[in-house]
């Protein structure tokens, strides 16, 4: 069964996904690269392409998208998956279903941060990004791509849209919601209570190891993943359209300060879009 690690991009999904590798796929909870290859991303166009859907055709896809995850799903077991689409119901097709999913974890972070990490991840400006978490519904993907997670359309609504949809799964007492803030303030903390989330939806028994919590505490840490990705690159980092070059996955950590990075028309333009959910997230 699927355990959902929702996010709007650039909202501290990797950090979260990154800790819980570190948990349940290593020994000491010490963190390197490979322990995240663990936690899959969906969708993935190559996933549909081994069931001989028509990936040319979108609307197929997304006709799709629970009967690949019935061909993946293991019932008898935990998976944790990542995804940034939202929790979309298009032309009667659902991303997903109670059959395949046990609950979610959706990390959301103060969208005048999100906007300075969504702009260096995309290239464009700050006015560009700020628009496109404002409007835009969806990332076309592009199958010509050989590999790679460039290839998948995904459907991850507005920054409003995103982080509503996800609280469907509350009806079913099924939902965690994690502020990217907490996690990296209050790290020991905040990942105890995702731990605890876990053990009560799949009905262990929880199994805290400290150990391996202050193990994965000081190898997360910004600086630390920074500078291992300059040793070793990062998989998940994208390159410069203009150059070729790949750009550094982890930008700004403590540095991306909206006060200092923003001016007041774009502070002034997102916390009106987004002004209600700020509110309800104690952002205003």
């Amino acid at each position: 069964m699927i355990i959902w690690i929702a996010s709007y991009p650039k909202s501290g999904n990797t950090l979260l996904r990154s800790m819980l590798a570190s948990y349940f796929f290593s020994n000491d909870g010490k963190y390197n690269f490979d322990l995240l290859k663990n936690i899959k991303q969906f969708p993935i166009i190559e996933l549909f392409e081994g069931l001989g859907i028509d990936v040319k055709n979108e609307e197929e896809v997304i006709k799709n998208y629970i009967k690949v995850q019935n061909s993946f799903n293991k019932k008898n077991s935990v998976q944790f998956i990542k995804t940034h689409s939202y929790l979309f119901n298009i032309k009667n097709h659902g991303f997903t279903d109670l059959n395949n999913s046990l609950g979610s974890i959706y990390i959301v972070r103060d969208p005048r941060n999100v906007v300075t990490s969504y702009a260096h991840h995309k290239g464009i400006s700050l006015e560009d990004a700020c628009d496109d978490m404002i409007n835009l519904t969806q990332t076309a993907g592009n199958i010509k791509i050989k590999t790679g997670s460039e290839r998948t359309t995904v459907y991850h609504g507005t920054w409003v849209v995103n982080f509503n949809s996800w609280k469907s799964f509350k009806i079913q007492d099924r939902y965690l919601l994690i502020k990217y803030e907490d996690l990296v303030n209050q790290k020991e903390k905040t990942f105890l209570k995702v731990l605890n989330f876990i053990y009560r939806v799949t009905k262990v028994e929880p199994q805290i190891n400290l150990d391996k919590i202050k193990n994965i505490i000081l190898t997360t840490s910004f600086s630390k993943m920074k500078k291992l990705e300059e040793k070793q690159g990062f998989f998940e980092s994208k390159k410069n359209k203009k150059t070729g070059e790949k750009k550094p996955f982890f930008y700004l950590g403590n540095q991306n300060d909206w006060k200092k990075l923003l001016d007041s028309k774009l502070i002034y333009k997102i916390e009106k879009a987004f002004k209600k959910e700020m509110i309800e997230l104690g952002y205003l």
